[in-house]
Protein backbone atom coordinates (compact mmCIF):
# COMPACT_ATOMS: atom_id res chain seq x y z
CA UNK A 1 0.00 0.00 0.00
CA UNK A 2 1.35 3.09 -1.07
CA UNK A 3 0.62 6.91 0.77
CA UNK A 4 -2.80 7.89 -0.21
CA UNK A 5 -4.13 10.92 -1.76
CA UNK A 6 -7.89 10.57 -1.45
CA UNK A 7 -10.33 8.14 0.00
CA UNK A 8 -14.08 8.36 -0.03
CA UNK A 9 -16.30 6.51 2.31
CA UNK A 10 -20.20 5.96 1.82
CA UNK A 11 -20.71 8.05 -1.14
CA UNK A 12 -24.35 8.55 -2.10
CA UNK A 13 -25.94 10.35 -4.99
CA UNK A 14 -29.82 11.10 -5.27
CA UNK A 15 -31.37 12.73 -8.28
CA UNK A 16 -35.04 14.45 -8.03
CA UNK A 17 -36.77 13.35 -10.93
CA UNK A 18 -40.56 14.18 -11.23
CA UNK A 19 -41.39 13.71 -7.50
CA UNK A 20 -39.60 10.93 -7.53
CA UNK A 21 -35.82 9.90 -6.12
CA UNK A 22 -33.53 8.12 -8.20
CA UNK A 23 -30.34 6.95 -6.61
CA UNK A 24 -27.07 6.83 -8.99
CA UNK A 25 -24.47 6.22 -6.45
CA UNK A 26 -25.40 3.75 -3.26
CA UNK A 27 -22.92 3.89 -0.72
CA UNK A 28 -19.34 3.77 -3.01
CA UNK A 29 -16.20 3.63 -1.26
CA UNK A 30 -12.61 3.69 -2.70
CA UNK A 31 -9.30 5.15 -2.24
CA UNK A 32 -6.62 6.79 -4.52
CA UNK A 33 -2.49 6.28 -3.96
CA UNK A 34 0.29 8.35 -5.14
CA UNK A 35 2.10 7.35 -8.13
CA UNK A 36 -1.37 4.77 -8.77
CA UNK A 37 -3.78 4.47 -11.11
CA UNK A 38 -7.83 3.21 -9.98
CA UNK A 39 -9.45 1.71 -12.89
CA UNK A 40 -13.54 2.86 -12.55
CA UNK A 41 -15.34 0.36 -14.87
CA UNK A 42 -18.74 -0.64 -15.95
CA UNK A 43 -21.71 0.08 -18.48
CA UNK A 44 -23.34 3.46 -19.33
CA UNK A 45 -25.48 4.76 -16.60
CA UNK A 46 -23.28 2.63 -14.02
CA UNK A 47 -22.74 5.97 -11.57
CA UNK A 48 -18.94 6.04 -12.83
CA UNK A 49 -19.07 9.75 -13.61
CA UNK A 50 -20.93 11.04 -11.34
CA UNK A 51 -19.32 9.95 -8.34
CA UNK A 52 -16.51 11.48 -9.84
CA UNK A 53 -18.26 14.44 -10.35
CA UNK A 54 -19.85 15.06 -7.38
CA UNK A 55 -15.71 15.52 -5.91
CA UNK A 56 -15.32 18.19 -8.63
CA UNK A 57 -18.61 19.96 -7.61
CA UNK A 58 -20.46 19.56 -10.86
CA UNK A 59 -23.80 18.22 -10.24
CA UNK A 60 -26.85 19.91 -9.68
CA UNK A 61 -27.76 21.80 -6.43
CA UNK A 62 -30.08 20.47 -4.01
CA UNK A 63 -32.76 19.80 -3.98
CA UNK A 64 -31.97 18.64 -7.72
CA UNK A 65 -29.28 16.25 -6.62
CA UNK A 66 -28.11 15.56 -3.11
CA UNK A 67 -24.69 13.95 -2.40
CA UNK A 68 -23.96 12.53 0.84
CA UNK A 69 -20.86 10.46 2.19
CA UNK A 70 -17.42 11.96 3.14
CA UNK A 71 -13.84 12.51 1.84
CA UNK A 72 -10.76 12.73 3.52
CA UNK A 73 -7.45 14.51 1.32
CA UNK A 74 -3.95 13.62 2.36
CA UNK A 75 -1.44 16.65 2.11
CA UNK A 76 2.15 17.15 3.11
CA UNK A 77 0.49 20.23 4.87
CA UNK A 78 -1.90 17.64 6.89
CA UNK A 79 -5.03 15.59 6.29
CA UNK A 80 -8.43 17.05 5.64
CA UNK A 81 -11.52 15.12 6.38
CA UNK A 82 -14.63 16.72 4.40
CA UNK A 83 -18.46 16.11 4.73
CA UNK A 84 -20.19 15.92 1.60
CA UNK A 85 -23.30 16.62 1.96
CA UNK A 86 -22.69 19.85 4.18
CA UNK A 87 -21.62 22.96 3.10
CA UNK A 88 -18.12 22.24 4.12
CA UNK A 89 -16.84 20.62 0.63
CA UNK A 90 -18.84 23.07 -1.54
CA UNK A 91 -17.27 26.40 0.30
CA UNK A 92 -13.59 24.93 -0.32
CA UNK A 93 -14.40 24.16 -3.54
CA UNK A 94 -15.81 27.29 -4.32
CA UNK A 95 -12.40 29.10 -2.22
CA UNK A 96 -10.33 27.25 -5.38
CA UNK A 97 -8.24 26.20 -3.58
CA UNK A 98 -8.39 22.44 -3.91
CA UNK A 99 -10.02 22.09 -7.78
CA UNK A 100 -6.73 23.12 -10.12
CA UNK A 101 -4.14 22.38 -7.43
CA UNK A 102 -5.12 19.04 -5.40
CA UNK A 103 -7.51 17.71 -7.63
CA UNK A 104 -8.29 17.97 -11.86
CA UNK A 105 -10.18 16.48 -14.41
CA UNK A 106 -10.05 15.55 -18.39
CA UNK A 107 -12.85 15.34 -19.85
CA UNK A 108 -14.66 12.77 -22.51
CA UNK A 109 -15.26 14.96 -25.25
CA UNK A 110 -12.61 17.63 -25.93
CA UNK A 111 -14.00 19.66 -28.28
CA UNK A 112 -17.47 20.61 -26.25
CA UNK A 113 -15.02 20.65 -23.11
CA UNK A 114 -12.74 23.43 -25.07
CA UNK A 115 -14.19 26.90 -25.64
CA UNK A 116 -14.90 26.99 -29.46
CA UNK A 117 -14.23 30.59 -29.51
CA UNK A 118 -10.91 31.29 -27.56
CA UNK A 119 -7.34 29.75 -28.60
CA UNK A 120 -6.03 26.95 -27.00
CA UNK A 121 -2.93 28.15 -25.64
CA UNK A 122 -5.04 30.81 -23.72
CA UNK A 123 -7.28 28.29 -21.89
CA UNK A 124 -4.31 26.85 -20.32
CA UNK A 125 -2.93 30.50 -19.54
CA UNK A 126 -6.10 31.66 -18.06
CA UNK A 127 -5.47 28.44 -15.40
CA UNK A 128 -2.17 29.72 -14.29
CA UNK A 129 -3.09 33.20 -13.98
CA UNK A 130 -6.11 32.19 -12.05
CA UNK A 131 -4.32 29.89 -9.47
CA UNK A 132 -0.66 31.05 -9.64
CA UNK A 133 -0.69 35.06 -10.35
CA UNK A 134 1.67 34.19 -13.07
CA UNK A 135 2.17 37.68 -15.82
CA UNK A 136 0.59 36.43 -19.13
CA UNK A 137 4.21 36.53 -20.74
CA UNK A 138 5.30 33.95 -18.41
CA UNK A 139 2.00 32.14 -18.41
CA UNK A 140 2.32 31.67 -22.16
CA UNK A 141 6.30 30.08 -21.23
CA UNK A 142 4.77 27.79 -18.43
CA UNK A 143 2.10 26.62 -21.39
CA UNK A 144 4.31 26.28 -24.47
CA UNK A 145 6.86 23.89 -21.94
CA UNK A 146 3.64 22.17 -21.08
CA UNK A 147 2.54 21.66 -24.68
CA UNK A 148 6.06 20.62 -25.18
CA UNK A 149 5.69 18.25 -21.82
CA UNK A 150 2.54 16.55 -23.33
CA UNK A 151 4.18 16.05 -27.10
CA UNK A 152 2.09 18.51 -29.28
CA UNK A 153 4.11 19.14 -32.59
CA UNK A 154 4.66 22.85 -33.16
CA UNK A 155 3.33 23.96 -29.66
CA UNK A 156 3.73 28.04 -30.62
CA UNK A 157 1.48 27.27 -33.13
CA UNK A 158 -0.96 25.80 -31.21
CA UNK A 159 -1.10 28.04 -28.46
CA UNK A 160 -2.17 30.43 -31.63
CA UNK A 161 -4.96 27.55 -32.72
CA UNK A 162 -8.38 27.37 -31.84
CA UNK A 163 -9.51 23.96 -31.17
CA UNK A 164 -11.53 23.25 -34.77
CA UNK A 165 -8.11 23.96 -36.12
CA UNK A 166 -5.98 20.67 -34.42
CA UNK A 167 -6.68 16.92 -34.61
CA UNK A 168 -9.17 15.01 -31.99
CA UNK A 169 -5.66 13.80 -30.44
CA UNK A 170 -4.18 17.30 -30.16
CA UNK A 171 -7.36 18.49 -28.41
CA UNK A 172 -6.94 15.68 -25.79
CA UNK A 173 -3.11 16.52 -25.15
CA UNK A 174 -4.20 20.12 -24.42
CA UNK A 175 -6.87 18.85 -21.91
CA UNK A 176 -4.32 16.79 -20.26
CA UNK A 177 -1.80 19.95 -20.31
CA UNK A 178 -4.90 22.01 -18.88
CA UNK A 179 -5.39 19.89 -16.18
CA UNK A 180 -1.51 19.71 -15.51
CA UNK A 181 -0.95 23.02 -15.41
CA UNK A 182 -0.79 23.65 -11.92
CA UNK A 183 0.75 19.60 -11.00
CA UNK A 184 -2.36 18.54 -8.96
CA UNK A 185 -2.00 15.49 -6.96
CA UNK A 186 -4.83 14.14 -8.58
CA UNK A 187 -5.89 13.68 -11.99
CA UNK A 188 -9.46 11.97 -12.88
CA UNK A 189 -9.70 11.23 -16.31
CA UNK A 190 -12.84 10.52 -17.89
CA UNK A 191 -12.95 8.39 -20.63
CA UNK A 192 -10.55 10.52 -22.21
CA UNK A 193 -9.77 7.73 -25.02
CA UNK A 194 -13.14 7.09 -26.30
CA UNK A 195 -13.68 8.23 -29.31
CA UNK A 196 -10.05 7.95 -30.50
CA UNK A 197 -8.44 5.53 -32.89
CA UNK A 198 -5.96 2.82 -31.62
CA UNK A 199 -2.34 4.41 -32.20
CA UNK A 200 -3.51 8.40 -30.74
CA UNK A 201 -5.67 6.03 -28.06
CA UNK A 202 -2.15 4.37 -27.51
CA UNK A 203 0.07 7.14 -27.29
CA UNK A 204 -2.31 9.38 -25.04
CA UNK A 205 -2.31 5.91 -22.19
CA UNK A 206 1.43 6.18 -23.07
CA UNK A 207 1.59 10.03 -21.99
CA UNK A 208 -0.57 9.45 -19.07
CA UNK A 209 1.45 7.16 -17.41
CA UNK A 210 4.84 9.33 -18.45
CA UNK A 211 2.87 12.16 -16.73
CA UNK A 212 2.27 9.99 -13.41
CA UNK A 213 5.53 8.43 -13.05
CA UNK A 214 7.17 11.90 -13.58
CA UNK A 215 5.29 14.12 -11.37
CA UNK A 216 4.30 10.61 -8.85
CA UNK A 217 0.26 11.73 -9.42
CA UNK A 218 -2.16 9.49 -8.71
CA UNK A 219 -5.12 9.11 -11.50
CA UNK A 220 -8.29 7.63 -11.63
CA UNK A 221 -9.18 6.28 -15.10
CA UNK A 222 -13.02 5.69 -16.14
CA UNK A 223 -14.12 4.04 -18.93
CA UNK A 224 -16.21 1.16 -20.56
CA UNK A 225 -12.79 -0.60 -22.14
CA UNK A 226 -11.17 -3.26 -19.83
CA UNK A 227 -8.85 -3.87 -22.43
CA UNK A 228 -7.55 -0.16 -22.04
CA UNK A 229 -7.85 -0.29 -18.09
CA UNK A 230 -5.15 -3.37 -18.57
CA UNK A 231 -3.23 -1.06 -19.91
CA UNK A 232 -2.89 1.91 -17.23
CA UNK A 233 -4.74 0.70 -14.13
CA UNK A 234 -2.85 -0.56 -10.82
CA UNK A 235 -6.62 -1.78 -9.58
CA UNK A 236 -10.01 -1.56 -10.59
CA UNK A 237 -13.43 -1.17 -9.62
CA UNK A 238 -16.23 -2.59 -11.29
CA UNK A 239 -19.62 -0.80 -10.83
CA UNK A 240 -23.02 -2.28 -11.89
CA UNK A 241 -26.04 -0.03 -11.28
CA UNK A 242 -24.39 2.63 -8.54
CA UNK A 243 -22.82 -0.55 -6.58
CA UNK A 244 -19.11 -1.42 -6.85
CA UNK A 245 -19.59 -5.32 -7.20
CA UNK A 246 -16.17 -5.88 -7.70
CA UNK A 247 -12.55 -4.65 -6.60
CA UNK A 248 -8.95 -5.34 -6.15
CA UNK A 249 -5.82 -5.63 -8.09
CA UNK A 250 -6.28 -4.85 -11.87
CA UNK A 251 -4.76 -8.09 -13.13
CA UNK A 252 -6.25 -10.20 -10.63
CA UNK A 253 -9.79 -9.01 -11.82
CA UNK A 254 -9.00 -9.05 -15.13
CA UNK A 255 -7.90 -13.09 -15.52
CA UNK A 256 -9.61 -14.35 -12.90
CA UNK A 257 -13.16 -11.99 -12.50
CA UNK A 258 -15.60 -13.24 -9.95
CA UNK A 259 -18.57 -11.21 -10.58
CA UNK A 260 -20.76 -12.71 -13.05
CA UNK A 261 -20.99 -8.96 -13.95
CA UNK A 262 -17.46 -8.26 -14.21
CA UNK A 263 -17.49 -11.65 -16.67
CA UNK A 264 -19.87 -10.03 -18.97
CA UNK A 265 -17.99 -7.41 -19.49
CA UNK A 266 -14.70 -9.66 -20.68
CA UNK A 267 -16.78 -11.96 -22.55
CA UNK A 268 -19.00 -9.40 -24.45
CA UNK A 269 -16.17 -7.71 -26.12
CA UNK A 270 -15.51 -9.44 -29.58
CA UNK A 271 -12.99 -12.09 -29.32
CA UNK A 272 -9.57 -12.19 -31.72
CA UNK A 273 -9.12 -15.70 -32.25
CA UNK A 274 -13.14 -16.75 -33.22
CA UNK A 275 -16.10 -15.46 -34.89
CA UNK A 276 -18.94 -16.34 -32.81
CA UNK A 277 -22.37 -16.01 -35.29
CA UNK A 278 -24.00 -14.30 -31.22
CA UNK A 279 -21.73 -12.19 -29.31
CA UNK A 280 -22.40 -12.91 -25.46
CA UNK A 281 -23.96 -9.66 -23.62
CA UNK A 282 -23.74 -8.76 -20.17
CA UNK A 283 -27.47 -10.02 -19.38
CA UNK A 284 -26.93 -13.55 -20.55
CA UNK A 285 -24.36 -13.55 -18.02
CA UNK A 286 -26.25 -11.80 -14.72
CA UNK A 287 -29.42 -14.76 -16.27
CA UNK A 288 -27.22 -17.45 -16.21
CA UNK A 289 -27.23 -17.91 -20.35
CA UNK A 290 -24.85 -20.23 -21.88
CA UNK A 291 -22.98 -18.08 -25.05
CA UNK A 292 -24.10 -20.28 -28.25
CA UNK A 293 -20.90 -21.84 -30.00
CA UNK A 294 -21.71 -21.60 -33.19
CA UNK A 295 -19.67 -19.51 -35.52
CA UNK A 296 -20.53 -16.96 -37.89
CA UNK A 297 -18.78 -17.91 -41.67
CA UNK A 298 -16.70 -15.17 -44.06
CA UNK A 299 -18.73 -14.52 -46.84
CA UNK A 300 -17.56 -15.20 -50.25
CA UNK A 301 -18.61 -13.99 -53.46
CA UNK A 302 -19.65 -16.26 -56.41
CA UNK A 303 -17.22 -16.70 -59.15
CA UNK A 304 -17.94 -13.93 -61.70
CA UNK A 305 -20.84 -12.22 -59.63
CA UNK A 306 -20.75 -8.47 -60.59
CA UNK A 307 -20.44 -6.04 -57.51
CA UNK A 308 -22.97 -4.24 -55.99
CA UNK A 309 -21.04 -1.19 -55.63
CA UNK A 310 -17.82 -0.13 -57.80
CA UNK A 311 -15.50 2.74 -57.01
CA UNK A 312 -12.90 3.29 -59.12
CA UNK A 313 -10.30 6.14 -59.29
CA UNK A 314 -12.23 7.91 -56.23
CA UNK A 315 -11.32 11.62 -55.51
CA UNK A 316 -12.55 14.30 -52.93
CA UNK A 317 -10.76 17.61 -52.18
CA UNK A 318 -11.67 20.30 -50.16
CA UNK A 319 -11.51 23.43 -51.38
CA UNK A 320 -9.55 26.10 -49.23
CA UNK A 321 -10.97 29.52 -48.86
CA UNK A 322 -9.17 32.46 -50.89
CA UNK A 323 -6.97 34.68 -48.43
CA UNK A 324 -6.41 38.42 -48.44
CA UNK A 325 -6.01 39.76 -51.88
CA UNK A 326 -7.07 36.67 -53.32
CA UNK A 327 -3.87 34.44 -52.36
CA UNK A 328 -5.25 30.82 -51.84
CA UNK A 329 -4.11 27.80 -50.40
CA UNK A 330 -3.63 24.33 -51.45
CA UNK A 331 -6.71 22.43 -51.41
CA UNK A 332 -6.69 19.19 -49.32
CA UNK A 333 -6.81 15.81 -50.85
CA UNK A 334 -9.09 13.66 -48.34
CA UNK A 335 -9.14 10.79 -50.69
CA UNK A 336 -7.22 9.89 -53.88
CA UNK A 337 -7.26 7.51 -56.54
CA UNK A 338 -9.20 4.68 -54.65
CA UNK A 339 -10.57 1.74 -55.74
CA UNK A 340 -12.98 -1.42 -54.14
CA UNK A 341 -15.64 -3.48 -54.62
CA UNK A 342 -18.42 -4.68 -52.43
CA UNK A 343 -20.44 -7.45 -52.96
CA UNK A 344 -24.45 -8.35 -52.24
CA UNK A 345 -24.74 -9.71 -49.21
CA UNK A 346 -20.97 -8.70 -48.04
CA UNK A 347 -19.66 -6.50 -45.15
CA UNK A 348 -16.41 -4.51 -46.11
CA UNK A 349 -14.65 -2.77 -42.60
CA UNK A 350 -12.80 0.06 -43.55
CA UNK A 351 -10.38 1.19 -40.65
CA UNK A 352 -7.61 3.59 -40.84
CA UNK A 353 -6.47 6.85 -38.21
CA UNK A 354 -8.96 9.80 -37.71
CA UNK A 355 -8.42 12.21 -40.70
CA UNK A 356 -7.47 9.61 -43.21
CA UNK A 357 -10.24 10.08 -45.00
CA UNK A 358 -12.97 6.73 -44.04
CA UNK A 359 -15.89 9.20 -43.41
CA UNK A 360 -15.52 11.27 -46.22
CA UNK A 361 -15.52 8.09 -48.40
CA UNK A 362 -18.59 7.15 -46.99
CA UNK A 363 -20.44 10.14 -47.33
CA UNK A 364 -19.36 10.46 -51.17
CA UNK A 365 -21.23 7.60 -51.78
CA UNK A 366 -24.19 8.96 -50.91
CA UNK A 367 -23.39 12.37 -52.39
CA UNK A 368 -23.41 14.05 -48.87
CA UNK A 369 -19.92 15.50 -50.17
CA UNK A 370 -18.90 16.17 -53.92
CA UNK A 371 -16.73 13.78 -55.83
CA UNK A 372 -14.04 15.08 -57.98
CA UNK A 373 -12.82 12.84 -59.98
CA UNK A 374 -13.54 9.16 -60.53
CA UNK A 375 -16.63 7.07 -60.86
CA UNK A 376 -18.83 5.08 -58.46
CA UNK A 377 -20.92 2.43 -60.05
CA UNK A 378 -23.84 1.04 -57.86
CA UNK A 379 -25.87 -2.11 -59.58
CA UNK A 380 -23.95 -1.35 -62.49
CA UNK A 381 -24.98 1.89 -63.45
CA UNK A 382 -23.09 4.52 -62.99
CA UNK A 383 -24.49 7.29 -60.21
CA UNK A 384 -22.83 10.40 -62.02
CA UNK A 385 -25.43 9.80 -65.57
CA UNK A 386 -28.31 9.61 -63.47
CA UNK A 387 -30.46 12.45 -63.18
CA UNK A 388 -33.04 14.42 -60.54
CA UNK A 389 -35.81 11.43 -60.10
CA UNK A 390 -33.36 8.51 -60.62
CA UNK A 391 -30.75 10.17 -57.92
CA UNK A 392 -33.82 10.29 -55.52
CA UNK A 393 -34.52 6.54 -56.20
CA UNK A 394 -31.09 5.63 -55.30
CA UNK A 395 -31.16 7.03 -52.05
CA UNK A 396 -33.68 4.63 -50.98
CA UNK A 397 -30.86 2.07 -51.86
CA UNK A 398 -27.88 3.35 -50.12
CA UNK A 399 -28.57 4.77 -46.58
CA UNK A 400 -26.20 5.68 -44.10
CA UNK A 401 -25.91 5.32 -39.87
CA UNK A 402 -23.63 8.51 -38.41
CA UNK A 403 -21.54 8.03 -35.23
CA UNK A 404 -23.66 10.62 -33.28
CA UNK A 405 -26.77 8.99 -33.09
CA UNK A 406 -28.71 12.20 -30.82
CA UNK A 407 -27.09 14.84 -33.31
CA UNK A 408 -28.19 12.72 -36.06
CA UNK A 409 -31.93 13.00 -34.61
CA UNK A 410 -34.22 15.71 -35.17
CA UNK A 411 -34.59 16.49 -31.20
CA UNK A 412 -38.37 17.72 -32.30
CA UNK A 413 -39.28 15.46 -33.41
CA UNK A 414 -40.85 12.08 -32.03
CA UNK A 415 -39.25 8.40 -32.85
CA UNK A 416 -42.04 7.48 -34.52
CA UNK A 417 -41.96 11.09 -36.73
CA UNK A 418 -38.23 10.30 -37.62
CA UNK A 419 -39.34 6.86 -39.09
CA UNK A 420 -42.32 7.90 -40.77
CA UNK A 421 -40.43 10.94 -42.59
CA UNK A 422 -38.50 8.73 -44.88
CA UNK A 423 -41.73 7.24 -46.01
CA UNK A 424 -43.49 10.43 -47.01
CA UNK A 425 -40.62 11.70 -48.55
CA UNK A 426 -40.50 8.92 -51.09
CA UNK A 427 -44.16 8.28 -51.16
CA UNK A 428 -43.58 4.41 -50.48
CA UNK A 429 -45.66 2.30 -47.92
CA UNK A 430 -49.43 2.81 -48.80
CA UNK A 431 -51.68 4.38 -46.73
CA UNK A 432 -50.77 6.52 -43.24
CA UNK A 433 -52.18 3.67 -41.69
CA UNK A 434 -49.74 1.44 -43.48
CA UNK A 435 -47.00 3.28 -42.99
CA UNK A 436 -47.40 3.24 -39.17
CA UNK A 437 -47.80 0.02 -39.12
CA UNK A 438 -44.11 -0.54 -40.97
CA UNK A 439 -43.20 1.48 -38.12
CA UNK A 440 -44.18 -0.38 -35.39
CA UNK A 441 -43.11 -4.07 -36.69
CA UNK A 442 -39.04 -2.39 -37.51
CA UNK A 443 -39.25 -0.68 -34.06
CA UNK A 444 -40.00 -4.22 -32.62
CA UNK A 445 -37.36 -5.79 -34.96
CA UNK A 446 -35.34 -3.49 -33.56
CA UNK A 447 -35.65 -3.91 -30.03
CA UNK A 448 -37.56 -0.77 -29.17
CA UNK A 449 -41.24 -1.10 -27.89
CA UNK A 450 -43.36 0.30 -30.12
CA UNK A 451 -45.21 1.90 -27.79
CA UNK A 452 -42.13 4.53 -27.11
CA UNK A 453 -42.96 5.88 -30.87
CA UNK A 454 -44.30 9.17 -29.65
CA UNK A 455 -41.29 9.63 -27.22
CA UNK A 456 -38.30 12.16 -28.23
CA UNK A 457 -34.87 11.57 -28.51
CA UNK A 458 -33.65 12.74 -25.45
CA UNK A 459 -35.97 10.35 -23.86
CA UNK A 460 -33.70 7.34 -24.68
CA UNK A 461 -30.32 5.79 -23.82
CA UNK A 462 -27.45 5.88 -26.29
CA UNK A 463 -28.13 2.30 -27.21
CA UNK A 464 -31.00 2.88 -27.92
CA UNK A 465 -30.98 6.19 -30.29
CA UNK A 466 -28.62 4.19 -32.31
CA UNK A 467 -31.25 1.26 -32.71
CA UNK A 468 -33.55 3.99 -34.04
CA UNK A 469 -30.74 5.15 -36.43
CA UNK A 470 -30.54 1.68 -37.26
CA UNK A 471 -34.55 1.52 -37.87
CA UNK A 472 -34.71 4.65 -40.31
CA UNK A 473 -31.91 3.25 -42.10
CA UNK A 474 -33.92 0.05 -42.73
CA UNK A 475 -37.28 1.62 -43.25
CA UNK A 476 -36.85 1.83 -47.21
CA UNK A 477 -35.41 -1.23 -47.91
CA UNK A 478 -31.75 -0.43 -49.03
CA UNK A 479 -29.74 -2.61 -50.03
CA UNK A 480 -26.67 -0.81 -48.66
CA UNK A 481 -26.16 0.90 -45.69
CA UNK A 482 -23.48 2.42 -44.61
CA UNK A 483 -22.64 2.48 -40.71
CA UNK A 484 -19.90 5.36 -39.99
CA UNK A 485 -18.25 4.37 -36.72
CA UNK A 486 -21.84 3.70 -35.49
CA UNK A 487 -21.15 1.68 -32.71
CA UNK A 488 -17.40 3.46 -31.50
CA UNK A 489 -19.11 5.64 -28.41
CA UNK A 490 -21.18 2.53 -26.97
CA UNK A 491 -20.00 0.75 -24.01
CA UNK A 492 -18.72 -2.77 -24.50
CA UNK A 493 -22.37 -4.56 -23.82
CA UNK A 494 -24.46 -1.79 -25.41
CA UNK A 495 -22.14 -2.34 -28.47
CA UNK A 496 -22.52 -6.30 -28.46
CA UNK A 497 -26.10 -5.70 -28.46
CA UNK A 498 -26.02 -3.23 -31.63
CA UNK A 499 -23.73 -5.60 -33.74
CA UNK A 500 -26.23 -8.99 -32.78
CA UNK A 501 -29.00 -6.99 -33.98
CA UNK A 502 -26.96 -5.93 -37.06
CA UNK A 503 -25.83 -9.44 -37.68
CA UNK A 504 -29.66 -10.30 -37.32
CA UNK A 505 -30.62 -7.93 -40.01
CA UNK A 506 -28.52 -8.83 -42.60
CA UNK A 507 -29.69 -12.24 -42.18
CA UNK A 508 -32.93 -11.00 -42.43
CA UNK A 509 -33.32 -7.85 -44.80
CA UNK A 510 -30.34 -8.96 -47.13
CA UNK A 511 -28.44 -5.40 -47.27
CA UNK A 512 -24.58 -5.29 -47.67
CA UNK A 513 -22.50 -3.34 -45.37
CA UNK A 514 -19.57 -0.50 -45.53
CA UNK A 515 -18.47 -0.69 -41.73
CA UNK A 516 -16.29 2.10 -40.91
CA UNK A 517 -14.76 2.56 -37.52
CA UNK A 518 -11.37 2.90 -35.87
CA UNK A 519 -11.95 -0.35 -33.31
CA UNK A 520 -9.90 -3.35 -34.94
CA UNK A 521 -11.57 -5.64 -32.57
CA UNK A 522 -15.18 -4.92 -33.57
CA UNK A 523 -13.90 -4.78 -37.45
CA UNK A 524 -12.17 -8.12 -37.09
CA UNK A 525 -15.61 -9.55 -35.83
CA UNK A 526 -18.25 -8.06 -37.51
CA UNK A 527 -16.49 -7.73 -41.29
CA UNK A 528 -15.72 -10.24 -44.12
CA UNK A 529 -13.02 -8.06 -46.07
CA UNK A 530 -10.77 -5.01 -44.54
CA UNK A 531 -9.67 -1.89 -46.48
CA UNK A 532 -7.30 -0.18 -44.62
CA UNK A 533 -6.87 3.55 -45.31
CA UNK A 534 -3.73 6.25 -45.01
CA UNK A 535 -3.93 9.91 -45.87
CA UNK A 536 -6.76 9.02 -48.79
CA UNK A 537 -5.44 6.14 -49.93
CA UNK A 538 -6.28 1.99 -49.54
CA UNK A 539 -2.86 0.82 -48.64
CA UNK A 540 -4.03 -2.88 -47.67
CA UNK A 541 -7.26 -4.96 -48.91
CA UNK A 542 -7.58 -8.24 -47.29
CA UNK A 543 -10.06 -10.91 -45.93
CA UNK A 544 -10.73 -10.37 -42.54
CA UNK A 545 -8.59 -13.58 -40.64
CA UNK A 546 -5.94 -13.24 -43.59
CA UNK A 547 -5.23 -9.27 -43.02
CA UNK A 548 -5.38 -9.67 -38.72
CA UNK A 549 -2.53 -13.04 -39.43
CA UNK A 550 -0.56 -11.91 -42.13
CA UNK A 551 -0.40 -8.29 -42.41
CA UNK A 552 1.26 -6.77 -45.41
CA UNK A 553 1.57 -3.32 -45.03
CA UNK A 554 3.90 -1.33 -42.44
CA UNK A 555 0.95 1.16 -41.43
CA UNK A 556 -1.38 -2.23 -40.77
CA UNK A 557 1.37 -3.64 -39.23
CA UNK A 558 1.74 -0.38 -37.23
CA UNK A 559 -2.60 -0.06 -36.36
CA UNK A 560 -2.57 -3.99 -35.17
CA UNK A 561 0.69 -3.44 -32.78
CA UNK A 562 -1.23 -0.25 -31.14
CA UNK A 563 -4.80 -2.48 -30.06
CA UNK A 564 -5.11 -3.01 -26.49
CA UNK A 565 -5.10 -6.45 -24.81
CA UNK A 566 -5.55 -8.06 -21.27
Amino acid sequence: MGEKILEIEDLRVDFARGGEVFSAVKGVSFSVERGSALGIVGESGSGKSVSTLSLMGLLPPPPLCRVSGSVTLFSPQGNERFALEQDSWQRVLKERRLLGRHIAMIFQEPMTSLNPVRRCGAQVAEMLIEHEGLAPKEARSRVIALFEEVRLPRPEAIFDSYPHEISGGQKQRVMIAMAMACRPDLLIADEPTTALDVTVQKEILELMRSLQKKHNIGIIFITHDLAVIAQIADRVAVMYHGEIVEQGDASAVLTAPSHPYTQGLLACRPPMDSRPKVLPTVRDFLNGVQPSAAQRPLFVPREGEEPLLSVRNLEVRYRSPRRLFGRKQSDFVAVQDLSFDLFRGETVGLVGESGCGKSTLGRSLLDLVRRNAGTVRFGGVSIDTLGGRQRKRLRQKIQIVFQDPYSSLNPRQTIGEALLEPLACHRLGGTAEQRRMKVRQLMERVGLDPNWANRYPHEFSGGQRQRVCIARALVLDPELIVCDECVSALDVSVQAQVLNLLNELKEQYGFSCLFITHDLSVVKYFSDRILVMQQGHIVECSPSDRLFSNPRHPYTRRLLSSLPRI
